[in-house]
């Protein structure tokens, strides 16, 4: 449901892993018609929202449009019992997203979120090597991305004023929270116009994080024009983990323990694995029958602390995350 541009990854992602796509829909009928014809030609078109709804085949749909149009959908697609794959960021209220959470949970029907950057082969391995205590008490959390942004010239995107951290930073509030969970307590961000960059919005953002006995921190650079670098680190009590490369496809990651010094092989790539990784987690819950580890209760908690680094950007002062 939604046929924009972000929907040709989902789709190209899913064609690729042999997932059964069988009905599309945008508002704009020769748009989701040429997706269909670019990926699944033996889908078919929807021309109305109600031949989603009223197709009982359907179990799982895939929300891909803009914020304010997808709560509705969200909330539709949820009484009508279908479990849901939410584009992100999952809502602009914290309020709807409970309630959202509410009426899924009533409905018994799944409702996750595509947090993508969560199955990022390098931001997906260190996550889970902090699981495994690789490192041990995880201190310290540092992420610099330098890319440029300025392709959002005359697009929606470029009409959204805190658009770095709100659309683009969600991805690394949601790695920290992945790593830090409760331990998340306020945050401290800026964001500025660099004179050379050419989008509306401020592309330059920076936020500090406290956290209980650690701190982490984000810096975000979105008009590298030459030479785009993409760096992570996180210190534990046990070692260091660190990822750099020269974009977010492409990592090398470094892992440094008392037991020596090593690289993994990772495999994949962000834009295949990441798109194909939220729909199959959340195709996993409704097999298993337990929570996706990318649902939306957990999602919240990187919305908070979403929503307070850009509070805090606007106000100029530490804002607390909750």
């Amino acid at each position: 449901i939604g046929a924009g541009a972000i929907a040709a990854l989902h789709l190209e992602a899913y064609r690729q892993a042999g997932l059964n796509i069988t009905a599309i829909f945008d508002p704009d009928e020769e748009r989701a018609r040429s997706r269909r014809d670019s990926f699944y030609p033996e889908a078919r078109v929807a021309k109305t929202i109600d031949e989603i709804w009223q197709d009982d085949a359907i179990e799982v749909v895939d929300i891909a449009t803009h914020p304010e149009a997808r709560v509705a959908l969200v909330f539709d697609a949820i009484e009508h019992g279908r479990h849901v794959l939410s584009q992100k960021p999952f809502v602009l209220d914290l309020d709807v997203g409970e309630e959202m959470l509410a009426r899924a949970e009533a409905k018994g029907v799944k409702l996750a979120v595509n947090q993508n950057g969560r199955w990022a082969p390098h931001l997906a391995w260190m996550r889970e090597a902090v699981a495994e205590n690789l490192i041990g008490d995880v201190g310290s959390i540092h992420c610099a991305v330098h890319w440029d942004h300025n392709w959002v010239v005359g697009t929606t995107f470029d009409k959204i004023e805190d658009l770095v951290l709100y659309d683009f930073a969600i991805h690394w509030f949601d790695f920290i929270c992945s790593l830090a969970g409760s331990r998340v307590r306020r945050v401290m961000a800026t964001t500025a116009r660099a004179s050379y960059q050419v989008a509306h919005p401020p592309l330059l953002a920076q936020a500090s994080i406290e956290l209980e006995q650690g701190q982490a921190t984000l810096v975000f650079d979105g008009s590298t024009r030459n030479g785009a670098h993409d760096a992570t680190f996180v210190g534990g009590e046990k070692g260091s983990l660190r990822s750099s490369g020269p974009d977010l496809q492409n990592q090398r990651i470094v892992a440094a323990t008392d037991q020596g010094v090593g690289s993994p092989d990772l495999v994949g790539t962000w834009f295949r694995e990441g798109f194909l990784g939220t729909m199959t987690e959340l195709l996993a819950s409704v097999e298993a029958g337990r929570e996706p580890r990318n649902g939306a209760r957990d999602n919240l908690k990187s919305l908070e602390l979403c929503f307070a680094a850009i509070r805090s950007a606007r106000c100029g002062l530490p804002v607390d995350v909750g």
